[in-house]
C-alpha cells in the first residue's frame, strides 16, 4: 500500500503525463516511496491527482521505461530497485532516445515549416506583420536581459503558421506544441543562439514583409538548418 506521508497534489491541465511523471519522480526521489512499495490502483491515483485514466497510464508507460516502476502480476505497479549500473544504463539510453527525438522534431519542422513562411509571406496582413515585429521586440528584449525568450521564440513561429492560412497544419501544430517548446527550450540554451535565433527570425520577417515567398521560404529552412547543425552537435 502507498505510505500515508506520501502526498500528491492536483496536476494542472498542461503536459498532464509530464506532470505525473515529475510527481512520481519527486515522490520516489524524496524517499516517501521506496523499493517494493506499490502504486495506489489506477482508479485511485487518477482521482488523486485529477487526470484521466489514459493520462495516467501514458504516465506510468513513461516511468517504467525509465526503468523507475514495473509491473507485478498480482500485485501491481512496483517501485523498482534502483542500483547504480541500471541507472546508468537508463540514463544512456534517455540520452539517445532525447538526441532522436529532438532530430526527428527538426526534421518535421523542416518538413513543413519553410512552406508555411512563404505562404505567410504571400497572405499575412499588415496586423499580422505587424504582430511578428512586436514579438521580435519582445525577443530582443529578453536576449539584453540575458533570457532565453523561448515564449517569444515559439509564438514566432506559430503567428507565422497563422498567417499561412492553413487550418490542419495549425491542428497539427497545436497537437506537437509542448514537444516544439522543449526542442526550443533545449537550443535557446547552447552559446549565443538566442541572439542567431533573434537574426534569423528578423531576416524571415523581412522577407515576409516584403511579400516574397521564395526569400521568406529559403530563411527558414537556413534557420531551421541552423538550429539542427547547433544542436545536434552539442548532443
Amino acid at each position: 500500500m502507498l505510505p500515508a506521508k506520501a502526498e500528491f497534489e492536483a496536476v494542472p491541465r498542461t503536459k498532464l503525463y509530464q506532470k505525473v511523471v515529475k510527481q512520481v519522480q519527486d515522490v520516489i526521489r524524496d524517499g516517501l516511496l521506496r523499493p517494493g512499495d506499490k502504486l495506489p490502483p489506477e482508479r485511485e491515483l487518477a482521482e488523486k491527482l485529477h487526470v484521466s485514466r489514459g493520462s495516467l497510464r501514458e504516465a506510468i508507460l513513461a516511468l517504467e521505461s525509465m526503468g523507475l516502476v514495473e509491473p507485478r502480476h498480482g500485485e501491481g505497479t512496483v517501485v523498482r530497485d534502483l542500483s547504480a549500473a541500471p541507472l546508468v544504463n537508463q540514463l544512456s539510453v534517455m540520452l539517445v532516445q532525447k538526441k532522436a527525438l529532438v532530430g526527428e522534431l527538426l526534421e518535421f519542422r523542416l518538413m513543413i515549416e519553410p512552406t508555411l513562411a512563404a505562404r505567410a509571406a504571400a497572405n499575412a496582413t499588415d496586423e499580422e506583420i505587424a504582430h511578428l515585429d512586436e514579438i521580435l521586440a519582445r525577443q530582443k528584449a529578453k536576449i539584453d536581459l540575458g533570457e532565453l525568450a523561448v515564449e517569444e521564440d515559439s509564438k514566432f513561429h506559430y503567428t507565422i503558421a497563422q498567417a499561412a492560412r492553413n487550418s490542419v497544419v495549425l491542428k497539427v501544430l497545436d497537437v506537437f506544441m509542448d514537444y516544439l517548446r522543449d526542442s526550443r527550450e533545449l537550443s535557446l540554451q547552447v552559446e549565443g543562439r538566442p541572439q542567431r535565433s533573434l537574426n534569423s527570425h528578423r531576416r524571415i520577417l523581412n522577407a515576409i514583409a516584403r511579400r516574397n515567398p521564395a526569400a521568406a521560404e529559403a530563411a527558414m529552412r537556413r534557420h531551421i538548418t541552423t538550429i539542427e547543425g547547433l544542436l545536434l552537435k552539442k548532443m
